[in-house]
């Protein structure tokens, strides 16, 4: 199945604020997580204030690393062969570095693909319902692509 990702970070190379995989159809999965940096000042204008903006039944508390991959990893495991969409590289970065738990250590997930999708001329932010939001941007970016499709 595909999954379309977006995340949320604290500027480039920043720690991780959300995660969102939305699939072609289906349950979709929102994480967000602690953070122990101080928030860089467009974050905290632009991105702080839309974490929570979701559906109640995917509102959850700020996770710790290895919970949320934990998580990830529940939520994908029914998946023999994912392959995760996403229009912009450091998304696909954010998803690989949360496979990991720890020295030598990952998530049990096998056969995973990545597809990256750079869109010129479309931008995911601009046509979400919520702007920077991790889940409407996925969610936007995923009705993009399908609506390109045949």
């Amino acid at each position: 199945m595909r999954y379309f990702l977006d995340t949320e970070y604290n500027g480039l190379g920043g720690g991780l604020l959300s995660l969102a995989l939305v699939p072609d159809d289906g349950e979709e999965l929102y994480l967000t997580f602690r953070l122990d940096e101080p928030i860089v000042e467009w974050v905290q204008r632009h991105v702080i204030p839309y974490l929570d903006t979701v559906p109640e039944q995917l509102s959850c508390p700020r996770l710790s690393r290895p919970d949320a991959a934990h998580a990830l990893e529940r939520y994908l495991r029914h998946d023999p062969e994912p392959i995760i969409h996403a229009d912009w590289p450091e998304d696909i970065a954010h998803f690989c570095n949360l496979l990991i738990t720890g020295e030598g250590k990952m998530i049990d997930l096998r056969h995973l693909s990545f597809r990256l999708l750079p869109l010129s001329n479309f931008s995911t932010a601009a046509n979400s319902k919520v702007p920077h939001n991790a889940l409407h941007d996925a969610r936007s970016l995923r009705d993009h692509i399908l609506g390109l499709e045949p």
